[in-house]
């Protein structure tokens, strides 16, 4: 019986060919995946995105339709290694205690602690929203903050005069409900020709 081909040959043919197929439903699939977690990405950063907004029209829309003392605004942060690692580029304050378990655990801590200043960073986080513009800001370190802990910060107006001159007390609890820190605040908050700028932010 006569072949066009040798035997070999269309062995190899067959092989090469199941292997591109192969290859095929591999890429297929990769891409199929890829395509998943980039909406999922999507989604999540939309998200993000809606709950920050929903926050900030909150108290922008509170600020814009006047302040009175007694007011109170919060807003809650899980603070993880990222958040410490990018501050510390941000600022260049590498102290070991964020880095370093044993450095933490010389200290008498139970493990790396967040900065102070980015635990702060809630209190301006309501001070910005807000259009704040701060002449001071003390700060009250009651306790440290450990990476993974849960922060809410609840900021309350306790003293508004002329000319927008405010003053605020901010405080900051842990998920067990520890103070951890306390903040005085003293500026001006928008009035004036200024609110009206701000109604034109608050749409966009």
């Amino acid at each position: 019986m006569h072949y066009p081909y040798p035997l070999g040959k269309i062995y190899l043919r067959k092989k090469k060919f199941k292997t591109k197929k192969k290859k095929f439903f591999s890429t297929f699939d990769s891409l199929h995946y890829l395509s998943i977690i980039l909406t999922s990405i999507n989604s999540f950063k939309t998200l993000i995105s809606t709950v920050g907004k929903a926050a900030m029209s909150k108290i922008r829309k509170k600020t814009i339709d006047g302040l009175k003392v007694g007011d109170t605004f919060t807003v809650s942060r899980r603070f993880v290694e990222r958040d410490v690692r990018d501050f510390a580029v941000m600022t260049k304050d590498y102290n070991p205690v964020h880095f370093d378990e044993r450095f933490a655990k010389a200290k008498n801590l139970r493990g790396k602690i967040c900065h102070g200043l980015l635990v702060g960073s809630l209190v301006t986080e309501i001070g910005g929203q807000i259009g704040w513009y701060a002449s001071k800001l003390d700060f009250r370190f009651r306790k440290p903050v450990y990476i993974g802990d849960t922060v809410t910060c609840a900021l309350t107006m306790s003293c508004l005069a002329g000319k927008g001159l405010a003053e605020a007390k901010a405080v900051c609890r842990n998920q067990e409900g520890e103070i951890v820190l306390e903040a005085y605040l003293k500026g001006t908050i928008p009035i004036g020709r200024e609110i009206p700028i701000l109604r034109t932010i608050q749409k966009k």
